[in-house]
């Protein structure tokens, strides 16, 4: 009998996991957050001639910590985004869209007594001193009605097991993506140089391991 409402009561907590909005919207952004950096990755290791990789190499030989910009489009960004989304999602049963517009916005529609409801998660993205980013909730919303931004983080902060990278101020509605704390393969390092949603203009730098001599 035991056996059976631990089954229960493991499947109850799966399918409140399932439909719980706010879990799914989070571990969205966070996918979203993952695209880019995929993106970024994908930018540094894509081969081009021999000749420049050459080069490239022979540079990090003779230079200590060398570095290179990577630069990329709102348009290139949410094309990747909505990629990795699409796999992130594909069994969940919802529809989650980022978009980097003059905001960054996570938007998608979910099922709330039996009815189809759209949910709005407005960002102002900003890059700080250390080239890490942090988020600036502005907005959240189910339809027309709005939400308390800090109520709801707070509940996402509390409830949620959130990657060590990532820093939630519920008080303040804001988070912070670590880029300097990401786990990177061959010691890359990541900082961000500038975010211009209007301007479209979006860099980052690349920074490579310094060469053990």
């Amino acid at each position: 009998m035991k056996k059976n409402e631990t089954n229960l009561e493991t499947k109850h907590e799966q399918k409140n996991d399932k439909r719980n909005p706010w879990r799914i919207a989070f571990f969205s952004l966070i996918g979203a957050l993952l695209a880019i950096i995929l993106f970024v990755g994908y930018r540094i290791t894509d081969k081009r001639e021999v000749t420049y990789r050459q080069e490239v190499e022979q540079r990090v030989k003779t230079q200590a910590d060398p570095s290179f910009q990577l630069t990329s489009t709102k348009k290139q960004l949410n094309f990747v985004i909505s990629h990795y989304l699409n796999e992130f999602l594909k069994d969940s049963g919802v529809s989650y869209d980022f978009y980097l517009e003059d905001q960054a916005l996570l938007t998608g529609t979910f099922k709330l007594l039996g009815y189809p409801v759209e949910f709005y998660l407005y960002f102002d993205p900003y890059v700080m001193e250390n080239g890490n980013i942090q988020l600036k909730a502005r907005n959240i919303s189910l339809g027309s009605l709005q939400l308390p931004i800090s109520y709801v983080m707070k509940q996402l902060e509390h409830g949620l097991e959130i990657p060590k990278w990532v820093e939630f101020n519920s008080e303040e509605t804001y988070i912070i993506v670590h880029l300097d704390q990401l786990p990177l393969k061959n010691g890359l390092r990541l900082k961000a140089d500038r975010i211009n949603l209007v301007d479209d203009d979006i860099r980052m730098s690349v920074y490579l391991p310094i060469e053990n001599k």
